[in-house]
């Protein structure tokens, strides 16, 4: 859902199991028994309370993908689905996960359930031996998508995407979806982000240009391989800049292999390039005023809007999702749409976020959240940040 909104593609989540705590809040594995009747119909119920909901969503002529969030593990509960939607004109996509790995399947209870609304205070042992006692009554009646649903378009991920099966993908947005749930994994590893350090252009409030970093900056770049040590310790990290003399000039002291993206320039400014906000605002002042009251989709007169940044950096996004320890040293603008992928800030807010010089920014993807650690580096710098509708003097 994250990755599709950031898109600009609506999405929202129907997760059957939030319907289903409405009634039963904690229950154990034995509410998921097959030959619980009281368990089934509470269950049932929260699928179609579920089910509605998606399709009143729908109804509403807003919404692109819904993603339904439940087992669906027999082909009855499918075939009632896809009847449901194909009545109301929704097609459907069904994505099977499937893992007989013993061994990741008890690393993945462990991160995801033992954080689960469901266990939430409980003894991450007990959750985890409860969870997989819930999962031996899946089994009990679990079906697999097989050549009796090849009428279905469908999405098969076994063993956490070593091997993956599709059937009757047909449209772009599907084809979307399939490429990014082929990408994920689910190993942990966390993602470094830096700006780079204070540039001669920063100092002068100038924006964009292929400006040297200041004396600031240089001591940003010599303490940054401990800062990234202290934080990252022994682990093994691929280093990515962009072409710009300033990223580059950064990162050179850190001892690890390096790449150079021309995807994560800076925010091409067009016209405005190498000039200062208040001379923007004197030259263009429909451009300053245009773009404080819509910045995310404003562009720049020749250049770029935060929509276009987001659209380019879209195959960098893959990349990072298919990898493992990541460090990124950019600009602030790039900056902020990665930041704002993994934490999930509205496209209107992400454009405002303030992301200071000389600061490491840590990112764990978990299950349900993305965690934050920030590391200043305590190395003076001046601020490039302006609030909306603030003047446009360079501070």
């Amino acid at each position: 859902m994250r990755y599709l909104r950031w898109l600009s593609i609506e999405a929202r989540t129907f997760n059957v199991g939030s319907y289903r705590r409405a009634n039963t809040p904690t229950p154990t594995a034995d509410f998921f028994d097959t030959k619980n009747p009281e368990g089934e119909r509470l269950r049932r119920a929260a699928a179609e309370a579920a089910v509605d909901d998606m399709i009143k969503w729908f109804s509403t002529g807003k919404g692109v993908i819904a993603i339904l969030d439940a087992t669906n593990s027999t082909k009855v509960r499918r075939r009632w689905i896809y009847d449901r939607c194909t009545t109301e004109g929704i097609e459907t996509l069904f994505v099977e996960s499937k893992c007989d790995d013993e061994k990741l399947i008890m690393s993945n209870i462990m991160e995801v359930k033992t954080t689960s609304p469901d266990y939430v205070g409980q003894d991450p042992e007990v959750a985890a031996q409860d969870f997989r006692n819930r999962i031996r009554n899946y089994e009990k009646v679990y079906q697999t998508i097989d050549s009796d649903e090849d009428t279905f378009t469908y999405m098969q991920l076994i063993d956490v995407g070593k091997h993956c099966i599709i059937n009757q993908i047909r449209d772009y947005l599907e084809s979307r979806v399939v490429y990014y749930l082929m990408n994920l994994h689910i190993k942990p590893r966390s993602i470094w982000l830096s700006r780079h350090g204070e540039s001669e252009f920063n100092l002068l409030g100038k924006i964009g240009g292929d400006a040297d970093i200041s004396s600031r900056g240089e001591a940003y770049a010599r303490a940054l391989p401990d800062l990234v040590r202290s934080s990252a310790g022994d682990l093994k990290l691929t280093i990515w800049t962009s072409t710009l003399k300033r990223t580059v000039q950064t990162a050179r002291f850190l001892k690890y292999d390096k790449l150079e993206w021309k995807a994560l320039d800076e925010i091409d400014s067009g016209i405005c390039d190498c000039l200062t906000y208040q001379e923007i605002e004197d030259q263009f002042p429909e451009d300053f005023k245009a773009r404080d009251e819509d910045k995310y989709n404003y562009r720049y007169r020749g250049g770029e809007s935060y929509r276009d940044v987001v659209i380019r950096l879209e195959p960098i996004i893959m990349e990072i999702e298919r990898s493992e320890n990541i460090m990124i040293v950019t600009h602030q603008a790039v900056l902020r749409c990665i930041y704002a992928y993994f934490m999930n800030v509205p496209q209107d807010q992400s454009p405002w976020m303030v992301v200071p010089l000389h600061t490491l920014i840590k990112l764990t993807p978990k299950a349900y959240s993305t965690h934050e650690e920030r590391f200043p580096a305590n190395i003076p710098a001046v601020s490039t940040f302006r609030e909306k509708g603030s003047s446009a003097r360079h501070q």
